[in-house]
């Protein structure tokens, strides 16, 4: 399990590198500095996220005879999974909406808060996890 962990955070982080470069050279010319400054959260908050899930791989590899932190781990990377698609994945379309012609932002604009929510459940179950199975090492 913390081996596909692993992958979806280094594919996250990779692809926050992408977008950021995307963000920086292209994307400048098209949007205002304003959506920029958007799309640069998505980009921050996707690679942060990223790293976490890599961090969380590696707790789960160092933690893997602990019974029951497994599931605690899964939902947490779930949860940052969840959090990066609605809270960066709403702000590259908010960002976007203008160049695709889409005018959905009364739809996608509520989603980033849900994607929130979910970076902080990612977080707690983690949390969770840590205060329940303790570790002396």
């Amino acid at each position: 399990m913390h081996r596909k962990i692993l992958i979806g955070g280094l594919l996250f982080s990779l692809f926050s590198v992408a977008l950021g470069a995307f963000g920086a050279h292209a994307l400048k010319a098209l949007v205002t500095p304003d959506k920029l400054g958007v799309f640069e959260t998505g980009v921050r908050y996707q690679f942060m996220h990223g790293v976490a899930l890599i961090a969380l791989s590696l707790y789960a590899s160092q933690n893997n005879s602990l019974l029951g932190a497994q599931k605690g781990i899964s939902w947490a990377a779930n949860f940052f999974m969840v959090g990066i698609f609605c809270f960066s994945g709403s702000l590259y379309l908010l960002t976007l909406q203008s160049i695709l012609n889409f005018s959905g932002a009364n739809l996608i604009g509520p989603i980033t808060p849900i994607g929130g929510l979910f970076f902080m459940l990612g977080w707690i179950s983690w949390l969770r996890v840590v205060f329940l199975h303790k570790v002396d090492k």
